[in-house]
């Protein structure tokens, strides 16, 4: 079943330090868990970003969106492996002939998702055949994705998975996946996740970012770094509060 896209996010405008941009930020939930699809860009009718197109195929959602906003993707953005996020990756990914980016590291799961997920889930998927996108290119730490002055910092973020990702753009935003939720943090139980990783991350990744980001996780309602420094139990342990 593929729902119609609601439309979560606003045009807004950032104040920021080379005078101020305008960010169009689009979502709607995927049917199977609710997993957030981010869909950004510099405003309507310019190149944009997607994150997380989820299960099942939501390419009608990602195409409704799209179009109603006069956007051009340029790249499809997996902030890890599991399979609530790169489910439709390769059709929206190879429908509009563009590069699909995933860790290096969490690469492997875009064929074997099974790899990554409990043993209950893996059965459902019975002989399911799973394919990658005909672009598929390697992020690593520090890579980055410029679009029309929109400038996109990959940071590696191990815990969840051993190729999760979390992503800034031009420091104001924080595409955080499912690293950092309001409230909460990624589970960290499933194949190739890490309680320990998770607590290098946190300490070294997600606690030093600005209280200033706006945080759009991979699941739930979006939040802001201040607020997740000073309430999320996670982070309050780290250190105490800014």
């Amino acid at each position: 079943m593929v729902i119609s896209a609601e439309v979560k996010g606003t045009l807004s405008t950032y104040v920021s330090g080379n005078g101020g941009i305008r960010m169009l930020v689009l979502s709607f939930p995927a049917p199977a868990f609710g997993t957030n699809c981010w869909i950004i860009a510099p405003a309507a009718g310019q190149e944009c970003l997607i994150f997380d197109p989820g299960m099942p195929d939501v390419t009608h959602d990602v195409s409704s969106l799209i179009d109603s906003y006069g956007l051009k993707p340029v790249a499809v953005i997996a902030t890890h492996g599991h399979l609530d996020h790169t489910f439709s990756i390769a059709p929206v990914a190879d429908g509009y002939q563009i590069p699909a980016y995933i860790h290096s590291e969490d690469r492997a799961l875009l064929i074997h998702p099974e790899k990554a997920l409990s043993p209950a889930f893996s059965a459902t998927l019975g002989e399911s055949v799973f394919i990658e996108a005909k672009d598929v290119r390697e992020l690593r730490n520090g890579s980055t994705i410029e679009i029309l002055g929109m400038s996109v910092t990959a940071l590696h973020a191990p815990g969840h998975t051993r190729g999760s990702m979390i992503f800034t753009i031009d420091d104001e935003v924080l595409v955080s996946g499912d690293v950092l939720f309001a409230g909460s943090i990624g589970r960290t139980d499933l194949p190739t996740g890490s309680a320990a990783e998770m607590e290098i991350t946190l300490r070294k990744k997600i606690w030093p970012l600005p209280d200033s980001l706006r945080v759009l996780p991979g699941h739930g309602d979006e939040t802001t770094m201040k607020h997740e420094r000073r309430t999320n139990p996670y982070l309050k342990n780290l250190g105490g509060v800014r």
